[in-house]
């Protein structure tokens, strides 16, 4: 069996680090997979692109990020909620942004969480620590 992987999609790498860092410190052992844009996060789940050689597989979490090149965070989210290989995928925006008007978009594109991030690092573990215990320890969904 595959181990479960946590796709992160942040195209900041200061923010990468501190979100790898705060899952580490709160437990989370699943491998993180991280993409720097939405297409890259079609092509990995696709497994297409320079992902062609990647075991095909889902994730147990996709954390996107929302202001991202290429195709942004919504983009990306609007591809997983229409195919039907990936619908039933939890993913989690994962933002600093706190526009109004991108909460309601997630939302209506069937994102399964928004958390904003927090400003200092303890917070933002914090955040991160439910995440992880919600998503990847307690949540149940199907078997794919």
């Amino acid at each position: 069996m595959i181990p479960k992987k946590i796709l992160l999609a942040e195209d900041n790498p200061d923010d990468e680090l501190l979100t790898t860092r705060a899952l580490k410190k709160c437990g989370v052992l699943n491998e993180v997979d991280v993409v720097r844009n939405g297409q890259e996060v079609i092509d990995y789940l696709e497994c297409t692109g320079k992902y062609t050689d990647r075991t095909p597989y889902e994730p147990q979490l996709v954390l996107l990020d929302l202001k991202m090149p290429v195709k942004d965070g919504l983009e990306a989210l609007e591809y997983i909620r229409k195919s039907d290989k990936f619908k039933t995928l939890p993913v989690v925006i994962l933002t600093s942004s706190r526009e109004e008007s991108d909460l309601i978009s997630g939302y209506k594109l069937g994102v399964n969480s928004i958390v904003c991030k927090p400003i200092n690092f303890e917070e933002f573990s914090e955040a991160v620590r439910h995440l992880g215990m919600y998503w990847l320890l307690i949540n149940e969904y199907p078997t794919r």
